[in-house]
């Protein structure tokens, strides 16, 4: 059995503050060789995703790394002791033509290994953003193998590839419940089209796109379905399972970082992986983002069958729960959508992506609401003051009090209060108070307030002398853009001051 990471580092650009290897905040597409090489030697990360997906790639990511490291990865062998894992476009999305140049670059890495007497093959796995159906990961493992078989004919490259391990990263609300029929028909579509089953699947869940499209609450319940519903498939099917969560450092993005790393392990028990992002690699002291990465790489494997299960009621009672709370949080959102777009557009953007807007996961016949990627949205939240984990959970938690269903929560979400906390200490109530003037959407914020106050018997405001600087910084962002100036120094001084961009 291949050895399964337990950190994986990302390319995500959620950080505040510069890399601590180059001394900018911006990496470009060169820096991230280097990331990648520090990630493993200095900060012990155990996987590094190469992201082809919405950003410019270094596509000779293998040479450079064997020719400029080449002692490091002889000692630390990639696909063996380290990995390099491709995050692939989604063609059904994303322009189709860097998929195949990502299917090539897997296969010449295996001959680069070769040629260097290294381990082979050192790439065999991709991540497919944004699954919805077992059709999109037979896709890609019937165009890989064509691939492999198109490249031994015509350039003789021989291959010990002829199937590659996919890896759904399930981004959708809608379609984390349905994982298990995804992931049935596709070990379905092995046996018949292949004759294999596979040993082990690892399936990846994100945190931040649910948590957008739903709200706060949602996305953590999801997320602990989720858990709970990928090692039941194994179990039916005699297959290991080893889960995945990405998130960001702020708790509406999943709570991953430094000083939360005790929480964070015991909230997703069950997880066999947990993302390591920038913000959290760069937003910290160093010292506290190795210690912690430590602690993950010993402490996730011990945790793995250690989870909270969810029965086949809850699951429907929190299915249930899920839509009517997404259901309020998004008209809300919705009518909110243009302040988030305009703090969007000035927040600054620290890797080679190429130009994507989000979309809004529904329509209420009014036309689409575009709404910016998950840090941009998140960041513009915080950036004014708003933090994204208040709007809507006000009204959720009353609900869950009201139907019986808040011993469920606290049970699945141990650390509920302290998230609520931790985001309502960057709350800027005057300009809450200054929104709500002329839109009765902001004015529903100032209730959910109070409603998660008074469930959960927490004060949410600024506490310590930080949260009152963060919160002089988004008074000053507020009405910088009521004047049409340019906030952007006072929107990085109070993304430093919360240890992420967004």
């Amino acid at each position: 059995m291949r050895k399964i990471p337990a950190t994986m580092a990302t390319q995500h650009p959620d950080n505040a503050q510069a890399a601590y290897f180059t001394g900018k905040r911006f990496l470009s597409a060169q820096d991230e060789i280097e990331e990648c090489y520090r990630c493993f030697a200095e900060l012990g990360v155990e996987e590094y995703m190469w992201d082809w997906e919405g950003k410019f790639v270094d596509e000779a990511v293998i040479d450079r790394l064997f020719n400029q490291y080449h002692d490091y990865f002889k000692e630390h062998q990639i696909g063996r002791d380290v990995f390099l894992t491709f995050r692939v476009p989604n063609i059904w999305i994303e322009s189709s033509h860097k998929l195949p140049r990502a299917f090539m670059n897997m296969i010449t890495a295996e001959k680069a290994a070769n040629n260097y007497g290294f381990h082979e093959p050192p790439l065999f796995e991709v991540i497919l953003p944004m699954t919805s159906s077992s059709d999109q990961m037979k896709y890609l493992q019937q165009t890989f193998s064509k691939i492999a078989k198109a490249s031994e004919d015509i350039f003789e490259l021989k291959t010990a590839l002829r199937m590659i391990e996919v890896i759904p990263l399930f981004e959708e609300f809608s379609v984390l419940a349905n994982a298990k029929t995804i992931l049935q028909e596709y070990v379905d579509f092995l046996k018949q089209e292949y004759d294999y089953k596979p040993e082990y699947l690892r399936v990846f869940t994100a945190r931040s796109d649910p948590a957008i499209n739903a709200g706060f609450l949602p996305a953590k319940l999801a997320a602990k379905q989720a858990i709970s519903a990928y090692h039941e498939f194994g179990e039916e099917n005699g297959i290991k399972m080893y889960p995945w969560i990405g998130g960001g450092s702020l708790p509406f993005r999943g709570g991953i970082n430094p000083e939360n790393i005790e929480h964070s392990i015991n909230e997703h028990k069950g997880m066999a992986t947990m993302t390591v992002q920038s913000a959290f690699r760069y937003d910290y002291p160093l010292a506290d983002a190795k210690a912690a990465i430590a602690k993950m790489n010993t402490e996730l494997p011990k945790n793995l069958h250690d989870y909270e299960r969810v029965s086949d009621a809850e699951k429907a009672q929190l299915n249930n729960f899920n839509k009517q709370v997404a259901a309020s949080y998004q008209q809300t959102i919705e009518a909110i959508a243009p302040i988030i777009n305009t703090v969007a557009d000035k927040l600054p953007g620290h890797r080679e992506r190429v130009q994507h807007i989000g979309l809004f996961g529904y329509s209420r016949g009014v036309g689409d609401v575009k709404l910016p990627r998950a840090i941009k949205f998140t960041g513009a939240l915080y950036s004014i003051g708003v933090p994204p984990e208040l709007i809507g959970s006000g009204r959720a938690l009353k609900l869950a009090q009201e139907t019986g269903l808040l011993p469920l929560i606290e049970r699945l979400c141990p650390y509920i209060r302290a998230d609520f906390a931790h985001a309502g200490h960057y709350l800027n109530r005057e300009n809450l108070d200054l929104l709500a003037t002329n839109n009765q959407d902001w004015a529903t914020i100032r209730a959910e307030i109070d409603n998660i106050q008074s469930v959960l018997g927490i004060q949410i405001g600024p506490e310590q002398p930080h949260h009152i600087l963060h919160r002089n910084f988004t008074s000053n962002i507020y009405q910088r853009l009521q004047l049409d100036e340019d906030f952007a120094e006072d929107v990085l001084k109070a993304a430093e001051i919360r240890k992420s961009l967004g």
